[in-house]
């Protein structure tokens, strides 16, 4: 997703940076080690699963992020007449053929120790669409109005197929089991589902409660109850004055969906109708346990992009948006959901997993004219975003997305969606290497003999020591101003995550970086891939 705007002063940034280090310092004590790493790159996952995933598993991802398209998978999905004697909750009833990509994948996935991540989501097929009104605004009819029953029965499909039993016509064994998932990509925005509100009343949230409702009974009616299954996976941003196409500011779109107004109230009487809520309290009383992925779900999954992707990123937003979901807003957002599920008498603080995220990049030139990192500054951010996730132990994930930069189709030098750790072309940006080994100060001065916290991770670390029984070690290397690098001291990670937090004392000021080198028997190693890893340097006063 591309949401961007130019973002001005400086100032601005040194607020907000001191007080993310700072509320990160506080939560440092209770830091979330065993946070997962979630990556997608749908085109190359699903064209080429070996080689990409071989990627995936060198840059330390535990997790490969699919996006399951209905419409993909339905036969005649441009139709608007549903196929003759269809049965759409049989697997063998949908083409082997639309499979086939995903069944690749699962395998391949499998076979290098990583997890599969489904999105069940739209596009729908049309036959199971509702019709937009003449002259809407709505570009995509293949998402208006889903049919929340036909998608529940798509939902029974894939999760048979993916049940760990299933074998496929052909084949002598059967597919590997998912069991990670989530339903419906970005729902607040009006190209994944609309309409998203008419006359100023939301309509998305209904249409998303429905969807939920069919696909958490299907999933857990075919052996994956036991299995993580998010909700959610909100975009960061949105409008406070949504219409039929345009995007919601997602803490509105998550008050519609649990039927509550801006003070967490229960909806009654006329708003509660329209937003096909309860409108007594006698109905109010039967909404926790008529839908249950609200209350019984793994986790939110949100995309947690910040606000802006100038040279200056993460500022505060406007003071008339305060509906944004985005990093800096961890804590509106948790506040949100702990109060929606006190309304109803709940007391789950439902984790967050930031299941989309990147930083795009200019170069390549990016189509949409708007002002982008530097692949330097993306280096810098991403490994102080990562920072600031594990410092929360509500967060769950860190997530990349894209591996390869999204290119135009006859402009190589230029990208749709520049987030990739990889140029359109395949080359490698600085923020490659930044995350498969991140690393961050919290501070970067201290006073002589003082000791400076070295924050960072070997991504691939917790596959090296699968792959070879040995336990990783980093070096933490400094280069002293107007000197040479030299390893000044080595750690060994034994976090099953591959964090470390080290207090190293400097002798002067210089710069500070990691290195790392994959054992020589590291399987599924990309072989473009340097054997040797060395994170971004990070400049260090020392008074």
């Amino acid at each position: 997703m591309s949401r961007s705007h130019r973002l001005p002063l400086l100032a601005a940034l040194v607020l907000l940076l001191s007080v993310a280090v700072f509320a990160a310092a506080a939560t440092a004590a209770r830091a979330d080690s065993t946070q997962i790493t979630i990556m997608q790159d749908d085109e190359h996952v699903l064209t080429d699963p070996a080689d990409t995933l071989n990627e995936f598993r060198s840059l330390g991802a535990t997790y490969v992020r699919i996006f399951m398209g209905w419409g993909s998978i339905a036969p005649d999905p441009n139709s608007h007449k549903r196929p003759a004697g269809f049965s759409p909750s049989n697997p063998s009833a949908y083409p082997a053929a639309h499979w086939a990509p995903y069944d690749a994948a699962v395998r391949a996935a499998a076979a290098r120790g990583m997890g599969v991540y489904f999105v069940l989501t739209g596009p729908a097929p049309l036959w199971a669409t509702g019709v937009a009104p003449k002259g809407t605004a709505s570009h995509n009819p293949l998402v208006y109005e889903p049919s929340a029953t036909l998608f529940g029965d798509f939902a029974a499909a894939v999760g048979k197929r993916y049940s760990g039993s299933f074998t496929p016509p052909g084949s002598s064994t059967p597919l590997p089991a998912v069991k990670f998932w989530s339903i419906w990509d970005e729902p607040n925005y009006g190209y994944q589902l609309a309409p998203q509100a008419v006359h100023g009343v939301e309509v998305s949230p209904y249409l998303y409660r429905g969807l939920l409702d069919q696909a958490w009974a299907s999933l857990r009616a075919t052996g994956h109850g036991s299995n993580t299954i998010l909700i959610g996976e909100t975009a960061p941003r949105g409008a406070n004055v949504p219409g039929i196409a345009n995007g919601m500011v997602p803490l509105r779109f998550l008050r519609a969906l649990y039927c509550v107004n801006s003070s967490f109230q229960e909806l009654r009487g006329a708003a509660a109708r329209a937003r096909q809520c309860p409108a007594t309290s006698a109905a109010s009383r039967r909404f926790r346990s008529q839908n249950p992925a609200l209350f019984d779900a793994s986790g939110f999954a949100a995309h947690l992009y910040t606000s802006g992707q100038s040279s200056r990123p993460n500022l505060p937003n406007p003071p008339n948006e305060p509906d944004y979901a985005g990093l800096f807003n961890l804590p509106k957002l948790e506040s949100t959901l702990d109060r929606l599920q006190g309304t109803y008498g709940s007391h789950k603080k439902l984790p967050i997993y930031n299941t989309e995220f990147g930083f795009q990049t200019n170069p390549p030139t990016p189509t949409c004219g708007c002002v982008f990192l530097s692949p330097a500054n993306a280096a810098y951010y991403l490994n102080w975003s990562e920072y600031i996730e594990w410092s929360n132990p509500r967060v769950a994930s860190d997530a990349q997305y894209l591996l390869h930069d999204a290119p135009v189709a006859g402009h190589p030098n230029e990208s749709g969606f520049s987030s990739g750790l990889l140029f359109p072309n395949g080359t490698a940006k600085v923020d490659y290497a930044a995350f498969q080994l991140p690393l961050y100060l919290p501070s970067t001065s201290a006073q002589a003999g003082q000791s400076l916290e070295v924050w960072g991770q070997v991504r691939p670390g917790p596959y090296a020591q699968h792959d070879t029984g040995l336990s990783q070690q980093v070096q933490i290397e400094f280069e002293p101003t107007g000197g040479t690098w030299a390893t000044l001291t080595t750690a060994t990670v034994t976090n099953s995550a591959g964090y470390l937090k080290v207090p190293v004392k400097f002798p002067s000021s210089g710069s500070v970086r990691l290195q790392w080198s994959y054992p020589s028997m590291f399987a599924f190693l990309a072989p473009y891939a340097s054997p040797i890893v060395t994170s971004r340097a990070q400049a260090i006063t020392i008074n």
